[in-house]
This record gives C-alpha cells, structure tokens and sequence, in this order.
C-alpha cells in the first residue's frame, strides 16, 4: 500500500487572501469559516509561517483561562493581568492573534459576542492588531458573527467561506494515478482534506484495513459532525439518510424518514443553512418551482450513509466485507460522476475545449425525464446538453445514449440550436463522446479540442 507525502494543494487565492491582511498597517478581522474537516486550521497555519502569532483553539470550558495561560508564553506581560478579556487585549496589541473554534466561546458565555464588539471599537480600532476567528459551527458563525443583528456586524475586514476542494484538486495528492482511480476516491472523501489525506493508494485496500480497524475514524464521523450543528441531532440524520438513498423530494424524504406527518421544511432550511443539502430546481424553472429536489453537498455524506451505517455492527464485530461496497460501487458513482462532469465540463469552457459561453448551467427534469447537465447561451440561444455515464460504452451503448439525449433535448428550450455531449469513465470517443482518457489528454494539453454539434 502506497502512503502519499501529502502536501498544502490548491488554497492560493485564500492564502493570498490572508497574506494580505496580515502586511497591512492597520487593524483586521478575518472571519474564516467552513463545515469541519474542511482544512480551515491548516489554512491559517499555512499562511501565518515566518510570523509570530498567538494561536489558541477554543474547547469546552475555562477558555479564558486557558487563553491567557498560552497567551502569556507569547507575552509574559500577561502573567498579572486581570482574567477578563478586556485585559487581556490590551496587552496583545499590534500582534497577531488565532482563535479557531470561536463558536466554543459563544457556546460557553453567550454574552461574549458583545465584549469583543467592546474589544475591537474601543481597543483594538487604529492598531495594528491582527484577529483571526475561524469555526466549524456555519450555523454560528453566520448567525452570530456574521448576521445583521450580530454585535459584531460591519466589523470584519474580511471574510473566507472554505469550501471542499475541486475533484481535479485532488491530482495534488494523487499525481499518479487516473483520473478514473481519482473519481473512485473522490466519492469517498469528496474533496475535503481530511478524508482525502486519510485515503492511501490502493483505496480499496485501505478502505478494507481502515474498516477492519477497531478505532476506524468511520463509525462516528457523521454524528460527531451533526453535533457541531444540532443539539438534537436524530431527526435530521434521519432526513439526510432519505436523501442519500435517493429520496429528493418533500414527500419522499418524509415517507422514507418515518416523518410522515411532520413538516419536515424547518429542518431542511436549517439543513441548507449549514450547507449539508442544496435545494435545485430544474435549469429552466424559477427559484419557487415545485419540482424543487433536495440533494446532500458532500460526497463523504452520501457514502457514509449508503454503505457505512447499514453495516455498522458488522463493521463493529470487524467482519464487515469490502467486497459488498465494491460490488455496489459503480451504481453509487453515478450521480458522483454527475457531479465530477459538471466540474469537468466548466474546465474544458474555461480552457476552450467547448466553445460555450455561460448564461445559465444545472440539471433538468422534466415529470419522466432529465438530463445530468445544461449549459446555456441565452446571448446566441445555444445550448449544450450533457449525459453522465459512469460506464464502459460500447458502439452500440453511444449511439443510444446519443439519440436518447437528442430526443431529450426536443422537450426543453425549443428555439435554441443545441449541441450533445455524452461523458463516460470508459468510451468509444468521437467528436460527441468523451471519457475520462480524452478528458486526461486535454488536461494535459493546450490545444483545444474541436467539440462537434448536432
């Protein structure tokens, strides 16, 4: 089994971002958010090297004591200062100063949201101070940081939402391998670096030793992670397990969850709230349609509940077989590979391998039908219509996919000229069929490639 050296990917303009406003000469709050596991820490780590900073991580109590006791190795003057917060950054001007997890703060003493309001008008505004909040509750940080009605509104000098990483990011940790191995790893771990920096070469040769493992990281993941947002978490483990097994819409969620007779709309808000689920509507519908489907924002989500949770007491008595998942796989990958296409597809109109400007982009479906992607033109009233397949295509297998996406294409946007593009893991390529050794060869080269129409 190949153990990766696993190094800082992607995150330029975010470093850039922060650089920046630790060179300056005046005051900054950064605010940096994002859902746990997401490499928030690391970022800041990154971008601070070469500097002296005071970097404290929030826990669940005593925290001003705490701070104050690894504040004072950075500034002995803190040794005799008064324990409140006040006092303590009265001495820790013009220094750069981390808390990650601030939410924990808030957690412990509501009320302190309003002292660092006090601390950044009164003592910290026309200094050169530098003050990092980052946290993994989105729920909070919006809500209590960034919202309106926070004290703290209009504060920040700058703010960072970290997302996942790309799926052509991952390459940085895997140089070696396929795009196809990529993709398989990818639905795992998305591309959030935890996960992704877990993973080892064969993957499913560890994914079998990491499940055999009596301490694997897998089995409580997603309820240690549901518990940074909720304090009840169980119902909306419940919605988000229909969604993983396909269940998209309203009555679907709530017949599958047992939730029949809920209102299950304040759980899915607070669900999208803290960018677990998206909500989307078919490409040629407004925001308020009724054909609305709800889908999970991360693929670590989709995986954990398709094939760890039913099988945790098997993966608790350490006979759980990674034959079974692997068997499963590739019927799993296929909304993945929806996913990795539309990422793919916006690269190849960057790099100008599809000769498509951009007006609009997402699913369509229709009462029986839908297509994976739809890129539009409004401008020129062109449009490309894209199918995902996560299959090996033959001859025959193309030449119907192709004809049952051009019949497809005749129920929506009827007056644009429209063109076809199948995507597959494996293909017999031409001008309108590319799989992911096509997509391979482009990424590797500067040339476009020409994309025929209809």
């Amino acid at each position: 089994m190949m153990i990766m050296n696993m190094k800082f990917v992607d995150r330029e303009a975010e470093l850039e971002a922060i650089g920046e406003r630790m060179a300056s000469d005046k005051f900054e709050l950064v605010v940096i958010y994002g859902r746990r596991r997401v490499g928030k820490t690391r970022l800041i780590l990154e971008a601070l090297k070469g500097t002296d900073y005071i970097y404290y991580l929030a826990v669940d109590s005593n925290n001003l004591r705490h701070f104050l006791r690894l504040a004072s190795k950075k500034a002995p003057e803190l040794a005799h200062v008064r324990e409140d917060w006040e006092s303590v950054f009265e001495f820790l001007k013009d220094r750069i100063v981390v808390i990650d997890e601030f939410p924990n703060l808030l957690k412990e003493n509501p009320e302190l949201i309003s002292i660092f309001q006090r601390i950044v008008d009164v003592q910290l505004q026309g200094t050169r101070t530098k003050l990092i909040l980052s946290g993994s509750s989105i729920s909070m940080m919006k809500g209590k940081v960034l919202a309106y009605k926070s004290p703290l509104f209009g504060r920040r000098t700058s703010s960072i939402k970290l997302r996942p990483l790309t799926f052509l990011s991952l390459r940085g940790f895997f140089p070696s391998i396929s795009l196809e191995e990529l993709a398989e790893i990818y639905g795992f771990s998305d591309g959030i670096p935890y996960y992704v920096k877990r993973v080892k070469i064969p993957f499913w040769e560890w994914l079998e030793e990491e499940l055999s493992s009596p301490d694997t990281f897998l089995k409580d993941e997603v309820d240690f992670l549901l518990k940074y947002e909720f304090s009840e978490p169980s119902t909306y483990k419940r919605i988000l397990e229909a969604i993983a097994h396909g269940k998209n819409t309203p009555k679907e969620i709530r017949e599958h969850s047992g939730l029949r007779h809920s209102d299950i709309t304040p759980y899915l808000r607070n669900l999208m709230d803290v960018e677990l689920v998206s909500r989307e509507v078919p490409l040629t519908e407004g925001w308020s349609s009724k054909r609305g489907r709800y889908f999970l924002t991360d693929n670590f989500l989709s995986f954990w509940f398709r094939f760890i949770q039913p099988n945790l007491s098997l993966i608790e008595e350490g006979v759980s077989d990674i034959r079974s998942i692997r068997e499963s796989y590739s019927s799993y990958m296929g909304l993945i590979f929806e996913k990795i296409v539309r990422e793919l597809v916006v690269e190849m109109i960057k790099r100008g391998a599809l000769k498509i400007r951009v007006s609009r982009l997402g699913r369509w479906w229709g009462k029986e039908e839908e297509i994976d992607l739809v890129v539009v033109d409004d401008s020129k009233r062109k449009a490309l219509l894209v199918e995902a397949k996560w299959s090996k295509l033959g001859k025959r297998e193309v030449k119907r996919v192709l004809r049952d996406l051009e019949r497809k294409g005749d129920l929506i946007l009827p007056e644009y000229e429209k063109e076809y593009l199948v995507v597959a893991r494996r293909a017999e390529e031409s001008d309108r069929v590319w799989d992911l050794r096509k997509v391979e060869k482009i990424l590797c080269s500067t040339e476009p490639i020409r994309h025929g129409a209809r």
